[in-house]
């Protein structure tokens, strides 16, 4: 049994949606969520720039004690690369794989949609897996930057008239392409999942790329022998309003925060040894020095 803290970390309030899947398949597990609220939204930012965040993100839940992390995001996921991972000295989970997956295998048809930020549709990322596990599906990509805005400012509720009229604007096209799955490539996106659906129709079934990331999370636990039966609390840290952020993580999280929520400077997370480029000696890579966050 392996006491350590889960690491979650998102741009905003979208990685709550893995949250809510940790704590409903993993109660005993302890989380520390990282929420870079002060910059959200991330999708919208060049790569050079995500990465340098995500990095940040990282080093700070090191510097907490974690004993995995999960890029709760799929811009992240979508736009880290692979030797901004490798130095980790744990586990590291990202969206896009088990989303892709259980896209795959939900399909009836083929047809598959992708909806994301500017930046995770740009990358390409989803399609490529789903060609590799699925040859010859057939893909649709929409780009859709007004939904993480409209998930950080409250309008998540089925019958929202904004959320309403941005989702038929932007997923009149997937309908119209009759895919039979939508990936919800983004974790903030599951929380206008009644929108959504009400926008697609009822035989098409909406991958929730927070629940997915979940349960891979749960497996990589119990293949490491990291699973912890003991704690079940959670810690947020968010670098803008805390009140802002627990009002709307109350509604998220059907129940509460269950924990607090604490309020970290911007400045104290990009500290100048988190540079793009900066790679430590010894194989800690950009990682080195996280403890004195």
């Amino acid at each position: 049994m392996d006491k350590r803290p889960i690491g979650v970390f998102d741009s905003g309030l979208g990685g709550l949606t893995a949250v809510r899947e940790l704590r409903r398949l993993l109660p005993g597990e302890d989380i520390v969520y990282f929420g870079d609220t002060g910059r959200v939204p991330y999708g919208t930012r060049g790569s050079t720039i995500i990465r340098q965040y995500a990095r940040q993100d990282i080093a700070f839940l090191l510097g907490r004690g974690v004993k995995l992390i999960l890029a709760a995001c799929g811009t992240v996921s979508s736009t880290l690369l692979p030797e901004d991972t490798a130095g980790l000295p744990v586990p590291y989970a990202g969206v896009v794989e088990p989303t892709a997956r259980a896209a795959a295998e939900a399909t009836r048809t083929g047809r598959i949609g992708i909806i994301g930020t500017a930046a995770t549709i740009r990358s390409g990322s989803y399609e490529r897996l789903l060609h590799t596990l699925r040859p010859g599906v057939s893909t649709i990509a929409r780009a859709c930057p007004l939904f993480v805005p409209l998930v950080e400012n409250g309008h998540i509720a089925p019958n929202d008239a904004v959320s309403g009229l941005v989702a038929e604007e932007y997923l009149a096209p997937l309908r119209k392409a009759g895919v039979d799955t939508l990936i919800l490539g983004c974790t903030h996106y599951p929380l206008l999942a009644g929108v959504i659906g009400q926008a697609m129709g009822p035989g098409v079934a909406l991958i929730d790329a927070g629940r997915e990331a979940a349960r891979a999370v749960k497996a990589k636990l119990a293949a490491g022998s990291l699973l912890n039966e003991a704690g079940g609390g959670v810690r947020y840290y968010v670098t803008d309003s805390t009140d802002q952020f627990a009002a709307m993580a109350d509604r998220c999280l059907d129940g509460g925060t269950h924990g607090p929520v604490e309020h970290i400077p911007i400045e104290r997370i990009a500290a100048p040894d988190m540079a793009p480029e900066g790679r430590a000696p010894g194989g800690a890579g950009h990682f080195a020095g996280c403890g004195r966050l």
